[in-house]
Parts: structure tokens; sequence; C-alpha cells
């Protein structure tokens, strides 16, 4: 029996709206696709957004020291994600399994009916495209 699968758009939606809801899903059995992964937006000044993801960036050491922070976009929005999983645990280890992300629309998933996660915010925002740029 395999589990349902959700396709989320992750345009213009707020990252830890967006990271709360496919953390959910998960957890609940659904394997969730994340699309559009650089489209996903962060809330506020991005001087400071940029100056909050540098610093976790640089706690981590070198490649064989921790923590270590994603740079592109996909992984940002998955790491996000496991922070609100319970992933050193059976259950949370298995629902992170079942999250998939990526920068466009892959040909399988083009013709699946998207839930748009997001729309236009009247606030500051930053994308993860960008933020990305910068790290």
């Amino acid at each position: 029996m395999t589990a349902p699968v959700i396709v989320v758009d992750a345009t213009n939606a707020l990252l830890g709206r967006l990271a709360s809801y496919v953390a959910k899903q998960a957890l609940l059995g659904h394997d969730v696709i994340i699309v559009n992964c650089n489209r996903a937006v962060l809330s506020g000044n991005g001087a400071f957004i940029g100056a909050h993801y540098r610093a976790r960036r640089a706690r981590g050491g070198s490649a064989l020291k921790g923590p270590n922070f994603p740079r592109s976009p996909e992984r940002i929005v998955k790491r996000t994600i496991r922070g609100m999983l319970p992933y050193r645990q059976m259950r949370g280890t298995q629902a992170f399994k079942r999250i998939r992300c990526y920068n466009d629309v892959p040909e399988q998933y083009a013709s699946a009916s998207l839930i748009k996660a997001g729309k236009e915010k009247p606030i500051k925002t930053m994308s993860l495209e960008a933020l990305s740029k910068i790290l």
C-alpha cells in the first residue's frame, strides 16, 4: 500500500508556515513533494535575515565538524522542516524520508495538482533564492 502523495508549490509561501504544514503531513504518513523551493520567502528586513543566516553558517567548523547549515534553497527548506520533526526518533526519521524538495517542477509532477502554499505578502520579504546568493 502506497502513501498518498501531496505536491506543494512553495511560491510566495512563508518558510516557517510551509515547514510546519509539511512536517505535520509527513508525520501523518503522506509523501510530500515541495516544488519551487527557491521562491519561498522569509519575512523581515533582508539585511537582518542575511546576517542571521550567515551567523548560522559560521557556527559550523570544517567539513568534519558541525553543525553544518546548507546554502542552497531546497536544502534550507528541508533543514527547516527537520527542525519541526522529532528526527532522532524512528517516526521522525521515517517522516523526514518522505519529504522531497526541488527548486523547480520535475517532469513527473508537472501534471499533478499543486497545493498553493502562499500568496503575495504586503510586508517586506526575501526569497530563498536571494538569501542563497548572499550566503
